[in-house]
């Protein structure tokens, strides 16, 4: 994995999903992306640049990638949204205002998505992730008073 230990991928990949979607919402997102139409969020420590790439806000499809200088070291795709059944726009931001809560909550043992299991007021989050840093895979999902509102399928791993 080039110089970069597992624990230093971990704790940036924590601090820069903190920092990009969880914290900030699409107010992280950079003004001209590299793919028209996309919504690209960035951020750099020191030689480490973390950018997420995706399309789409009911249903989204999207990219992540940890690089080093000019190497891709790390990568997560992922595709997921609401239920198709839910077009009311203040459901839909509740639901992602939900979601960043979670993605807030991402700890370094599975720095992929939020934690195992999440529950406040009417909503949970639950993640089912197998895998470590090195080749992962999961799915999380939101249910709203017990109805499934929100799910997500994501895969990646280290570049080799």
């Amino acid at each position: 994995m080039n110089d970069v230990s597992p624990s230093r991928l971990a704790a940036f990949l924590v601090e820069a999903k903190r920092r990009t979607y969880a914290g900030l919402d699409d107010d992280a997102t950079i003004a001209v992306p590299l793919l028209p139409g996309s919504k690209q969020l960035e951020h750099r420590t020191g030689d480490m640049l973390y950018r997420d790439i995706y399309f789409g806000m009911g249903f989204f499809v999207g990219q992540e990638i940890v690089q080093v200088g000019t190497r891709v070291i790390w990568s997560m795709s992922y595709a997921g949204g609401v239920s198709p059944g839910i077009g009311d726009r203040e459901a839909l931001l509740a639901i992602y205002a939900f979601l960043r809560k979670a993605l807030l909550a991402v700890e370094e043992v599975r720095p992929f998505r939020g934690p195992l299991q999440l529950a406040e007021g009417d909503f949970r989050y639950i993640n089912n992730a197998r895998g470590d840093l090195a080749e992962f895979h999961g799915e999380e999902e939101i249910h709203r008073a017990g109805s499934s509102v929100y799910a997500l399928r994501y895969q990646g791993g280290l570049i080799r």
